[in-house]
């Protein structure tokens, strides 16, 4: 077995992960999708939990990466923030990290559930120094609360999934997007 086939594994768990969850991902699902002999899974990994493991893993260094450069760009912190969060996005797939909290078999899963919540945090903190960024250089008022304002922004995401998802529509996104948008513009500087 080559590198190329385990790379080939991760990515495909990594897609059926956003598609289907854990539980709805079956080991013979991974191996079709990534053209795999029948051994190959347990050549490079240890079971179907150490694959998800290392697909998480890419795709929430994948996420972090590309959150890291939106949100270190020039500019304004409110710029950057503001096209953070209008970034375009694959709404009505959701969100490939949020989305596995709602698979309770993987977030039963110690190991498994690291990922996801380090990744949301890391956002979060991520946030919360951008903000306090905009209030050190008066873009945003004093009484703003970075942490609390960063919980809010990451919760309107994820919430913003789940709405968009529900209406079929990628406008309830948009709206709580807009909307968290200006409820920061109250806080101005």
């Amino acid at each position: 077995m080559s590198t190329d086939t385990a790379r080939r594994l991760v990515e495909s768990m990594r897609e059926l992960l956003w598609e289907r969850g854990y539980t709805g991902t079956s080991p013979k699902a991974v191996l079709q999708r990534a053209g795999a002999g029948q051994g190959s899974m347990y050549h490079h990994f240890s079971g179907k939990a150490d694959l998800a493991r290392s697909a998480i893993d890419a795709t929430a260094a994948e996420m972090r990466a590309k959150a890291d450069a939106e949100l270190s760009g020039p500019g304004p912190a409110l710029d950057r923030l503001a096209a953070y969060l209008r970034r375009e996005r694959d709404v009505l797939r959701g969100c490939p990290i949020g989305g596995l909290t709602q698979d309770a078999e993987l977030m039963a899963d110690p190991a498994l559930r690291a990922p996801v919540t380090e990744t949301l945090a890391w956002l979060r903190a991520r946030l919360a120094a951008l903000l306090t960024e905009a209030v050190a250089c008066g873009e945003l008022a004093p009484a703003l609360d970075p942490e609390a304002t960063a919980a809010a922004l990451v919760a309107t995401l994820q919430g913003g999934y789940v709405l968009a998802r529900a209406q079929g529509s990628p406008e309830p996104f948009d709206q709580a997007v807009a909307g968290v948008l200006g409820l920061l513009s109250a806080f101005g500087g």
